[in-house]
């Protein structure tokens, strides 16, 4: 393989683990708000408006930060008939080919995500509740998070490909 490729292939599996491993520890963020919300209800009796929709915010990060994390470790559900009876060599084929189909569904998300981006910071725009948050912030991960999807996606693509042909990505 090209050196380019390789050091695309490196850079972004790189990248997506360090984010990846960030992304986890949103979890305990996400406990604690929820936490938080339900001692000041109990102990307080001061129920706090902006715990769930944090929650919210917090777990989607923490999904779509996490998925390139998730598809380089070959973490997916995937619906297996036959792909699990293939020769490695053949998955790797099987992979790279319908793997094009993930990189047309993640180009169309990222557009749409751009373009939804661009509108809630034209408009500042807020979510329609009781806190009223910008959604700009937690648009802005999301289609970060389908950016770095995207890459890691490419750089599978790579490595099916490198598999499939005997040759070596690393």
């Amino acid at each position: 393989m090209p050196k380019a490729i390789k050091l695309f292939v490196l850079y972004v599996d790189t990248f997506n683990r360090w984010v990846g491993r960030f992304a986890m520890q949103l979890l305990f963020v996400m406990g604690a708000v929820l936490l938080w919300s339900t001692l000041s209800r109990l102990f307080f009796n001061a129920p706090v408006n902006w715990a769930l929709e944090m929650s919210q915010f917090l777990l989607s990060a923490y999904y779509l930060l996490g998925g390139a994390y998730a598809m380089q470790n070959d973490a997916h559900v995937r619906m297996d008939l036959f792909y699990s009876r293939l020769l490695a060599r053949k998955r790797a084929v099987t992979d790279a080919f319908t793997i094009f189909c993930v990189i047309f569904f993640l180009g169309v998300l990222l557009y749409g995500g751009f373009s939804s981006t661009s509108y809630a910071l034209q408009y500042n725009q807020k979510n329609y509740s009781a806190w009223s948050p910008p959604l700009w912030p937690i648009k802005i991960v999301m289609t970060f998070g389908v950016f770095l999807m995207l890459l890691q996606t490419i750089s599978t693509f790579f490595k099916n490909v490198a598999e499939a042909t005997g040759r070596s990505i690393q």
